[in-house]
């Protein structure tokens, strides 16, 4: 038992090694441009070993999407669903300390989004999507959208806010700590106009 939970931590080693070699690789290139090659290299281990973490590289960079995704999405629902904190406020600095933590994977997701490798640009929209979806079913279970006008559009609404959010990774991205708390401020306000926008929302004729 010992020797077969020893095994199964010292594939999981290799196995997180080479994403990480990866991302290390992609801080200012794209996954089109990687080798397995320079990979498994750079994870100390021979190119054959690689196939027994992946299928491929594009196999690989799905895993680095839902990596930088799974536990962003779950931080951001908590913090729309604590009553005791502001969730505009809440998501913003959840947001700003992962892009901190792991700038090179949101680097990654930035540029992969609109990238040359299929099946990773497709897991980034289908993390988007469900992104959206999440936040939507949230946005509907508040007592200040029951009944409102605005609920049948509650999906626009939050795809509103991806994108902001998207564009404040960006900004986040290409300054330093020093100069983040301008942007900070700044997301704040467009995520609140947002629900101001919402709030006065008037339903249209279809």
């Amino acid at each position: 038992m010992t020797e077969a939970v020893t095994r199964a931590e010292r594939k999981q080693r290799t196995h997180q090694a080479l994403l990480d070699a990866a991302l290390e690789q992609l801080h200012d290139r794209s996954l089109s441009s990687l080798s397995l090659r320079e990979v498994s290299r750079s994870a100390g281990v021979v190119p054959t070993a690689f196939y027994r973490h992946f299928d491929s590289m594009e196999d690989l960079g799905v895993t680095l999407v839902d990596q930088a995704m799974r536990s962003l999405r779950q931080m951001l629902r908590d913090a729309r669903r604590n009553p005791t904190r502001d969730p505009v406020v809440g998501s913003v600095a959840i947001l700003q300390r992962q892009v901190r933590a792991n700038e090179d994977h949101f680097r990654f997701l930035l540029r992969e989004r609109n990238g040359g490798v299929t099946d990773v640009r497709r897991a980034i929209s289908a993390e988007l999507r469900l992104f959206t979806s999440e936040l939507s079913t949230d946005l509907a279970s508040m007592p200040v959208w029951k009944n409102a006008p605005i609920v049948a559009e509650l999906d626009i609404a939050a795809d509103l806010m991806v994108s902001a959010m998207l564009t404040i990774v960006q900004e986040l991205l290409e300054i330093d700590v020093a100069r983040e708390a301008p942007v900070i401020r700044r997301a704040e306000k467009q995520l609140r106009l947002i629900v101001i926008g919402m709030i006065g929302w008037r339903a249209q004729p279809s």
